[in-house]
């Protein structure tokens, strides 16, 4: 598991701290993000995938995004997410058992269909999405955040992307 050597201030909620070997805090999250790729995408759809699956986890709760950025020089960047994003690849068939699992344990997770890559705005996104049954779902990939322990139940076969 990747460990973040960040030292910014953390939730009190989602981590705890201790100070690494090289003296550098090391913040051990109590959740873990993951994104899971259906294993036949091409380059361009696995980031293109990958960008709007973690902006669903960004927004998902408050406090999962940090403080903004700054340089030596004055200027300022957007924030981003606190803690460290797995991503991994799967088969369809395992994308659908996990979101089937996750629903059931009722961890919120982010999906992102086939369909989506013909559609041009967000609306015709929701309505594509909302136009097919659950488990008719045809999906190339889905990123959660819960209890460690749970996501690696959920996503239990995915391999890491590589």
């Amino acid at each position: 598991m990747h460990e973040n050597t960040n030292t910014a201030e953390t939730d009190s909620g989602s981590s705890t701290d201790s100070v690494g070997a090289t003296g550098a805090e090391v913040v051990r999250f109590d959740t873990k993000v993951v994104v899971v790729l259906r294993d036949d995408l091409l380059p361009w759809q696995e980031l293109n995938v990958t960008a709007f699956l973690t902006s669903g986890i960004a927004t998902s709760e408050s406090g999962l995004v940090g403080e903004n950025y700054r340089d030596g020089d004055g200027n300022d960047y957007l924030p981003m997410l606190r803690q460290p994003v797995l991503v991994m690849t799967a088969d369809g068939a395992l994308l659908a058992k996990a979101r089937e699992k996750a629903l059931g344990r009722g961890i919120p997770l982010a999906v992102y269909t086939q369909e989506l890559f013909s559609t041009g705005h967000d609306a015709a996104n929701r309505e594509a999405v909302a136009s097919v049954a659950a488990e008719d779902l045809n999906l190339v990939g889905i990123a959660l955040r819960g209890p460690k322990n749970a996501v690696d139940r959920v996503v239990k076969g995915a391999r890491m992307h590589g």
